[in-house]
């Protein structure tokens, strides 16, 4: 139980610079528990990592427990910590039998004796391992937990854990609510920003082990010599920390600057020519991580340009990084010039028939849900569908069709509610999460991709809470089967307190926000209502363009009948790429899930739903339900002024007050917009919308940010 007086003093301002590595003073009662940890550290500093594990721990312990740790060679007293492998630190080799099948990332860290004296031990098979331990160790630490008896043994559970930055080479970050791209290309390869460091230091206590530098929109000028040596500064910053780089590699690359007439992947100029770009680039980065590569979609080029198949271009890279241990990351994310009948299953339509046919050090990187990071999506149906082929998770850390930088949206519940969905593949409990960590399938290759939030903005992500998005993605990318709730609560306590008077409703708020903004924003299965181009706020009668599948009326066809799109068998029959207790579940009004009524269905508007609400009473009252949520959060926020830094505070709490306006305007413009279909009044107690859908209609907004170029 905390002390009364822990808050007595205002809390200092911070910038949140310092993300989730605070490392502030704990209170008195807390240190107490942990005044032996330290007395020494046994830790070799013969190498970057061992370097980098060493400081980060005099930096943490130092500052959460006022005193920096003692630096020894060996140990002389009770309450050293040592940290290391047998092979670096030889009073560890009794540990050896104990941390077979960890893996070179994994760690052991418990109470041990050594040399006849009570230490606290962080062992591993390599640095890197070592590292993350001691960024578990400070975790436990900086949240009050208990060490006596503690007994930590933990490894990855996925192979590759990459953050993609949508960012160009002049720095415009697509997607990006942060500011700037944090690389500046411009002063690379010379000026090293001590962010790039902080950068690392933060995905490492997370366990990320890979960046993608540069945009899926890629220019072929980042596999230039120029570019690659700006790309080997910042690899030379990142190795210590365990952090691999990887570039996104532009298909017609041959062409812009190899001065070859074609990019066929079946040409052998072509074939040699990125054999020879692979060789370059591992000459300049020796443990370069690969491509990741979008290919014939939103106007990319790519193999089906050729006449080819994704396999092709996919297995042409393959070839020419194999030999150099490099991996290639190809996007599912595809769809054709031609309009298709459905285009949530143009993906499965194109990869399924190539299941087996792609080389072994090929992921093939899908998207949560199949249309494209919706407030939330069915899982995506290629999960299940390819048992010979290593599938890759990509998310969205990035909130581009979540209210952007400024509105609170958790998005741990979401991952983990895709992370657990069952698809059924190899029976009952065959869960996407098995699918991603290889366990289902039998894959030694496995991945998980975040489309990053990180920005030049003092915070990196833009808002306070962001961050938090962040951390949750790498903590599932460690463990997909991990809890979101316990992950928010560590979050918590790391980036405001440890007092539970803080952590609690922080938690609360957090865990219900992601339903918050599917209710204001796209509740019961619609999809795709955001405004054209920039995806900022409501835009369900967006029509017309070069595309009918970049309209929100394609997807939600609400008429005078009803509303949703009709996947089942007497509609797209997109249903039918689930395995089939799952396209039965799915296929039919009667047992699929409300939240995904209107993904499956064109729903008469005086269906009945299970709360007894016709089914137009019941979307109006999920819009409702959204905004009391936001209104919730921001009364709840209130009472935490004192208990939260004063900067901090007020930053959550002026973009509460943003989320709470826009929350409103999309259930006032989204009603107003619906109820032009349905003819129908609003439940008794929903107000009005102030204004008529031509009012809505006639905001712009040209310079929202973030939209592509």
């Amino acid at each position: 139980m905390l002390l009364a007086w822990t808050f007595a003093l205002p809390a200092l301002a911070e910038d949140g610079y310092d993300l989730w590595l605070r490392y502030k003073p704990l209170p008195e009662a807390q240190a107490r528990q942990y005044r032996e940890l330290g007395a020494e550290l046994v830790a070799p500093v013969q190498t970057p990592t061992q370097q980098a594990a060493r400081d980060e721990l005099v930096r943490g312990l130092g500052g959460l427990l006022g005193r920096e740790p003692a630096q020894a060679a060996a140990v002389r007293r009770n309450g050293a910590l040592v940290v290391g492998t047998p092979a670096s630190v030889p009073q560890l080799a009794s540990l050896q039998g104990d941390l077979e099948g960890l893996g070179e990332e994994g760690y052991l860290i418990r109470e041990a004796r050594i040399d006849g004296r009570k230490a606290t031990v962080v062992a591993a098979n390599s640095d890197v391992g070592a590292l993350y331990g001691s960024f578990h160790l400070l975790r436990l630490v900086q949240s009050g937990e208990p060490l006596a008896g503690v007994d930590v043994r933990e490894s990855p559970r996925v192979k590759l854990r990459v953050l993609n930055h949508w960012d160009n080479l002049d720095r415009y970050v697509e997607r990006g609510y942060a500011g700037e791209s944090i690389w500046d290309w411009h002063r690379l390869p010379d000026w090293l920003d001590p962010r790039y460091t902080d950068y690392a230091r933060a995905n490492a206590s997370i366990g990320i082990n890979g960046t993608v530098l540069n945009n899926v929109n890629t220019s072929a000028q980042a596999l230039t010599p120029l570019y690659l040596e700006k790309t080997a500064a910042l690899a030379s910053v990142f190795r210590a920390y365990g952090i691999k780089v990887y570039l996104s590699a532009r298909f017609s690359a041959p062409i812009e600057i190899g001065g070859l007439a074609t990019a066929d992947p079946l040409d052998p100029a072509v074939r040699q020519w990125w054999k020879d770009k692979a060789d370059e680039i591992y000459r300049t980065i020796p443990d370069f991580g690969g491509f990741l590569v979008k290919a014939n979609s939103e106007g990319q080029p790519g193999p089906q340009d050729y006449g080819r198949n994704h396999a092709d271009g996919a297995n042409m890279l393959a070839e020419a990084l194999a030999p150099h241990g490099g991996i290639v990351m190809w996007r599912a994310f595809v769809y054709s010039h031609e309009e298709p009948d459905d285009r949530a299953k143009q993906a499965y339509t194109e990869f399924v028939p190539h299941d087996g046919v792609f080389a072994d050090n090929v992921l093939v990187q899908v998207k949560n849900g199949a249309i494209d990071f919706q407030p939330r999506e069915p899982f995506h149906p290629l999960f299940g569908a390819m048992p010979r082929t290593p599938l890759m998770m990509e998310f969205q850390i990035t909130k581009e069709y979540l209210g952007f930088a400024t509105h609170l949206v958790y998005l741990g519940p979401m991952y983990e509610e895709v992370l657990r969905a069952d698809t059924h593949a190899r029976g009952p409990g065959s869960t996407v999460a098995k699918i991603i960590d290889g366990s289902l399938e039998s894959h030694a290759l496995t991945g998980m991709a975040g489309v990053a939030n990180i920005g030049v903005d003092r915070n990196w992500s833009g808002s306070h809470f962001d961050q938090a998005n962040w951390y949750v993605y790498g903590r599932m990318a460690w463990d997909p089967h991990a809890s979101a709730e316990e992950i928010a609560r560590d979050w918590a306590r790391m980036t405001f307190s440890t007092d539970p008077a803080v952590v609690e409703p922080v938690v609360s708020m957090m865990m219900g926000s992601h339903q918050a903004v599917v209710d204001y924003m796209t509740p019961l299965g619609l999809h795709h209502l955001m405004g054209r181009g920039h995806h900022y706020g409501p835009g369900p009668w967006v029509e017309g363009g070069p595309r009918a599948d970049w309209t929100s009326v394609y997807y939600h066809r609400a008429d005078a009948r009803g509303i949703g799109f009709d996947r089942s068998a007497t509609g797209s029959n997109a249903v039918a790429q689930y395995a089939p207790p799952v396209a039965e579940q799915f296929g039919s009004i009667d047992t699929v899930p409300e939240d995904f009524l209107l993904w499956f269905h064109h729903v008469p508007w005086d269906h009945r739903m299970a709360s007894g609400r016709s089914l137009w009473d019941e979307l109006v009252s999920r819009y409702g339900r959204g905004v009391d949520y936001v209104r919730g959060m921001r009364r709840t926020w209130s009472t935490l002024e004192g208990k939260v830094d004063q900067e901090r505070h007020h930053q959550v709490a002026v973009f509460l007050g943003i989320q709470e306006k826009e929350a409103q305007w999309w259930r006032d413009a989204s009603v107003a917009y619906f109820q032009t279909f349905s003819r129908r009044p609003l439940p008794a107690g929903e107000a009005e919308p102030p204004h008529d859908v031509e009012y809505y209609k006639s905001l712009q907004f040209p310079f929202a940010p973030g939209d592509g170029k």
